[in-house]
């Protein structure tokens, strides 16, 4: 989402891909360098990000803001859990993605 200039790299200018992720007061998560939601419901988000797949849960969820080209997304509701699932957690992941595609 930001270009820097690498001096190493001549004059060449490189895209460097960033995530924040702000929470305030458990109710209101602002996430950026969203790819895309792979899916959403009142207790769950799974997000592809810059990171990797991210998932928040909680409950009464909903979007608040999404712009695409700007990989921003603003949930609000009560956060429960945020967790990036990678090959790190394996069963966990393999757990909630073949519960996700029943």
């Amino acid at each position: 989402m930001n270009q820097y200039y690498d001096p190493n790299q001549g004059n060449k200018q490189q895209t460097v891909q960033e995530q924040d992720i702000v929470m305030r007061s458990r109710r209101l998560l602002d996430i950026t360098g969203v790819k895309q939601v792979e899916s959403f419901d009142n207790e769950e988000f799974l997000l592809e990000t810059v990171m990797g797949f991210l998932s928040v849960r909680g409950q009464n969820l909903q979007m608040k803001n999404l712009d695409v080209e700007q990989g921003v997304v603003s949930i609000k509701g009560k956060i429960m859990e945020i967790i990036y699932l990678d090959d790190q957690q394996g069963e966990k992941a393999k757990g909630f993605f073949s519960k996700l595609f029943k």
